[in-house]
Order: C-alpha cells, then sequence, then structure tokens
C-alpha cells in the first residue's frame, strides 16, 4: 500500500449547538444570542489539518452557531490577551479609534482572524452566527454581516449528534468506532453551558472515550462537559447514574468564577442598565461534582493542565489555545510514535 492511499487519522471535534444562554438576572430575562468561540478551535484544527480528517459532531446533530463576541480583537492575541484587551479597549474608548483604525492599528491580530476565519468556512462549513448584543465589541459587530455572509458561501458539512456517534461505535457493520479516534477537541464560549452540562449522551461519550485512552481536550467553558460524567447510558437507552464515576477527582483547569464576573460586570454578557449573572459557574459546577479544579489568579493568564491517568487536556481560555493546541499534539504524536514502534 502506497502512503497516498493510507487512510488518514481521525478527530473528534464537538461544537454546542446552543442558541441562547439562560440568565438568573435580570429575572425573567429571555437569555442572551450565545455560540462557541472560533479561536478556541481554529488553533486547534490549523495544528492537525495537514494529516488529520474531521469528524463534525454537537450534541444534537443541529448545526452550531459561532458566537460574534469571540471575533473581538483581543481574543485573537493568545497568551498576550490581557495586553492586547488593555490595549484595544484604550484604542476604542479613549482614543476614540473607529472600527476601520482598530484593525489598521492591530495588524497581527487581524490577520489571525481573517485566517481563523477562512478555515472556518473550508472544514466547518455553513454555520450560524450569533447576533450582536448591546456591549459586543463594536469592531466584531462591524464585520458581522460579512461573516454571516462568508458561511452562507460555505460548502454544507455532515454534523452528527453524540447519540449517533454512540449508536455508529456500536454497531459493528457502521466500521467506525471511537476508540480509532487520535484526539477529540470541545472549544468553549458560553454556549456549552448549556448543552454540555448535565446530558447522559455526553456522559457515555466522555467514558467511551477514556475506556479507550482517547485524549479528551476541553478549552474554557467546554470543561462542564465534565459533569455530565455523572451518567452512563445502555444499548436500549437506559440512563444510569454514577456519582463515583471513573473521572471523580480528575486535575482540570477552566474559566474561573471571579474572571466570568468581571465580564458580567462590563463587558458583552452583560444586560445594559440591569445585574447580570449566569444561571451558575463552571468552576463552582465541577468542584461540586468532585473535580480538582486549578484556577489561575489573573483570569488573562495561560493554564494548560494534562491529567494523564483521564486522557485529560483542560485549557483555561482562548488565552491558552495555542498552549493546548501545542501540548495536544505532543500526546497525539507522541502516542502515534510509541504505536509505530510497538508493531515493528
Amino acid at each position: 500500500m502506497t502512503e497516498s492511499s493510507t487512510p488518514r487519522p481521525k478527530a473528534l471535534i464537538v461544537l454546542s449547538s446552543a442558541r441562547v444562554l439562560p440568565l438568573s438576572e435580570p429575572a425573567g430575562h429571555p437569555g442572551i444570542p450565545t455560540g462557541f468561540f472560533l479561536v478556541e478551535l481554529a488553533a486547534v484544527m490549523a495544528q492537525f489539518e495537514s494529516d488529520h480528517d474531521f469528524i463534525l459532531a454537537t450534541p444534537d446533530g443541529r448545526l452550531p452557531q459561532l458566537d460574534v463576541n469571540g471575533l473581538a480583537l483581543n481574543f485573537q492575541a493568545g497568551g498576550n490577551l490581557g495586553l492586547a484587551t488593555a490595549r484595544t479597549t484604550m484604542q476604542s474608548g479613549v482614543e476614540r479609534f473607529s472600527p476601520e483604525k482598530l484593525r489598521e492599528r492591530n495588524p497581527d491580530l487581524l490577520k489571525r482572524r481573517e485566517t481563523e476565519l477562512a478555515l472556518a468556512h473550508r472544514l466547518l462549513g455553513r454555520i450560524l452566527v450569533s447576533e450582536p448584543l448591546p456591549r459586543t465589541d463594536a469592531e466584531a459587530t462591524s464585520v458581522r454581516e460579512e461573516v454571516v455572509t462568508g458561511f452562507e458561501a460555505s460548502p454544507q458539512r455532515e454534523y452528527l449528534s453524540i447519540q449517533q456517534l454512540i449508536e455508529r461505535h456500536r454497531d459493528p457493520a457502521s466500521g467506525f468506532s471511537l476508540a480509532d479516534l487520535a484526539f477529540v477537541h470541545m472549544p468553549g464560549g458560553h454556549a456549552p453551558m448549556v448543552d454540555f452540562h448535565d446530558n447522559p449522551w455526553m456522559g457515555e461519550l466522555l467514558h467511551t472515550l477514556r475506556e479507550a485512552d482517547v485524549p479528551i481536550s476541553l478549552i474554557c467553558h467546554a470543561p462542564v462537559a465534565l459533569t455530565s460524567a455523572r451518567y452512563r447510558v445502555d444499548g436500549d437507552g437506559k440512563v444510569t447514574t454514577d456519582l463515583d464515576h471513573a473521572f471523580k477527582g480528575a486535575r482540570i483547569t477552566t474559566v474561573p468564577k471571579y474572571g466570568e464576573k468581571a465580564m458580567l460586570g462590563f463587558q458583552y454578557p452583560k444586560v445594559p442598565g440591569e445585574r447580570t449573572r449566569l444561571t451558575y459557574y463552571v468552576d463552582v459546577a465541577l468542584k461540586e461534582a468532585g473535580y480538582d479544579v486549578n484556577l489561575s489568579l489573573n483570569p488573562s493568564a495561560v493554564k494548560v493542565i494534562w491529567d494523564a491517568d483521564h486522557s485529560l487536556l483542560t485549557g483555561n481560555g482562548p488565552q491558552a489555545v495555542d498552549e493546548q493546541a501545542a501540548r495536544l499534539a505532543e500526546i497525539v504524536r507522541g502516542r502515534s510514535r510509541s504505536s509505530l514502534s510497538r508493531t515493528r
């Protein structure tokens, strides 16, 4: 068999398909538009695009929705998120830069966003884009129509539901096994708080992956998926609960409550003129579920944790994605080399 005819390894990308994020305050609020953060996905897909194929999924099989808030230029700064946020806040606020001038003064951030949007058109296909909120960054709002047009012109890709993934894995005739995956990555944004949380099929997926020793990569809000690990779903669709499951006690990181509350105070999740609160905080929910949650004192500092005992890689936000993508590549390629050496 020639090298060109050898099947490429496959990786699974699980995106939220949530459209609305509920709020506990203001009382009676219908919720805010939400989605996943592209920057927390694109760096991983770019790292593996040349030698892996991607399987796309959402919890329910619906198309995912990109959060336009995640396209703000400061989020494209990787480990320099804190400095970039301070700079662009000063430029757009005190210095009153127009969106055009903000882009002109931040060419590296603009180039990264354009590159990642091109990757998304190529690999994610025709997906949705959230509506802007009153506190959405003005520069990000100014490009939304162009972004929507770009995705509408992209080809349609197949998005499986998690239930479909499990059923295909269990079907001997399908030829598909989750155990054959090189890795799984799930990006954040607030959307995973809606459909990754307390989801039995997500729990079954996580356990099946861990049992096959497939690396699981979760970033920012996506580690909330681990609250679903209390569940298993059998072949008849029966759901059982085990509070002492195999993931319990795993060492992880995520977005901290104090970082969330700062955003709720002045940035895009805030409802203007109203005290704004989420229905829960991811780090609190994970601690209550029995995880060893490690946070950075500075919400913009990079933190990435690999828990080898649980095949679990977690990062604390968009600032961590470059380090997380590089660490995931080390893990995946290290395992590939070990596998090759065993077969010789």
